[in-house]
């Protein structure tokens, strides 16, 4: 934290550390005596982050608030994150609990889950090469995965009973306008245009908007986190606990599924995907009517979706951010991409997969 920024944000801090009961009159007066203020980073994410804690090592919470030359949409998104964070907490859902909240500045402080995620624990079972050991760390990390795809099914259901779109700072709902613009667009203009600065192959619009348009046809009154992957699940205790969950609003099942399943950080072998995607069916038809052969069908072209956004997002984050930490996810993404464009639910489309295959010769994938 800059001087600037934490002489800024200590009153505001300390006042809310006060209410909350989590430091007494004394640290409250000595604030820069009793406590220890450390900026964290988030991944894509231009919000800040603290951690709060004493001189003794003893971790008080978290704290969250929107950059410094905020605009609107930044106080909003942070007021999403305390409306919904509230919401779900309050359904039993496993997010972190909230101490306090700032109206004017957007200032959050939440519980501090530490430091691990669930990404952490999988990239510990890398070899030098950088391929994990799958049967080794099955003991260790498909019980977590388990745990979290249980409790995914939980919060789409109990998280939409009572959800108020009013909360959303983005768009209320997933739909096929969202799935255009943010998703298949994103890709078309964030990597084929301007990651690998290729013209738009006629007709690539009218076959998005038959994904899309299949997409769509899935119920999407549950609740969607739409960032549902690996480093935004902390596992704390040996339990999952769900972050970043600020972009929720109203979408259908299948899509935080695929989120997860097919998350590039990690890159779940198939075997461990199918494995996951059964033991979800049977979470959510415990407490949702689901046919199964209809959700795989609906999760074909949502999991479709997500990749075509992941790609479009990490193309954006290292081209235009210099985040170049996401461009060494561009490959695996579109290889994930191909491989799922050869199912045959999907062999009605013709460009996409020419492209993905360009695509992945263009970056010199020794694959393709």
């Amino acid at each position: 934290m800059s001087p600037e920024e934490r002489n800024k944000n200590i009153p505001d801090l300390v006042s809310l550390l006060s209410v909350a009961g989590l430091i007494d009159r004394q640290e409250a007066n000595s604030p820069t005596e009793s406590l220890v203020i450390t900026t964290l980073t988030g991944d894509g994410s231009n919000r800040q982050f603290w951690r709060i804690s004493r001189h003794s090592g003893e971790k008080l919470c978290l704290a969250a608030a929107p950059p410094v030359n905020r605009t609107d949409r930044d106080w909003q998104e942070a007021r999403a994150a305390h409306q919904i964070g509230t919401h779900l907490h309050a359904r039993g859902i496993p997010v972190p609990a909230q101490y306090g909240w700032n109206e004017a500045s957007g200032l959050l402080l939440f519980e501090d889950l530490g430091d691990v995620k669930l990404h952490d624990l999988v990239a510990q079972n890398r070899n030098p090469a950088g391929t994990t050991d799958w049967p080794r760390c099955r003991p260790q990390i498909l019980p977590l995965y388990t745990q979290a795809v249980q409790q995914l099914a939980l919060m789409q259901v109990r998280g939409a009973e009572g959800f108020d779109n009013t909360w959303c700072w983005d768009t209320p709902f997933y739909d096929y306008t969202l799935m255009i613009s943010r998703e298949s667009d994103y890709f078309l203009r964030a990597f084929w245009q301007d990651f690998l600065d290729q013209e738009a192959p006629p007709g690539i619009g009218e076959e998005f908007a038959h994904i899309a348009s299949t997409g769509a046809q899935a119920a999407a009154h549950f609740f969607l986190h739409r960032d549902f992957q690996s480093r935004n699940i902390m596992v704390c205790d040996g339990r999952v606990r769900f972050i970043d969950f600020q972009g929720g609003r109203r979408g259908p099942l299948g899509y935080d599924l695929a989120s997860l399943l097919i998350d590039p950080y990690t890159a779940l072998p198939f075997s461990w995907q199918e494995e996951l995607l059964q033991t979800y069916l049977q979470a959510i038809s415990s407490i949702h009517c689901v046919n199964p052969a209809q959700f795989r069908t609906e999760y074909n072209f949502l999991a479709l979706q997500r990749n075509l956004q992941i790609i479009g997002a990490f193309s954006f984050l290292s081209n235009e951010r210099g985040k170049s930490f996401f461009s060494s996810y561009i490959i695996p993404s579109l290889v994930s991409l191909a491989e799922r464009l050869r199912m045959p639910a999907l062999h009605s489309l013709q460009i996409l997969p020419r492209m993905v295959d360009k695509g992945l010769k263009l970056l010199g994938h020794a694959g393709s």
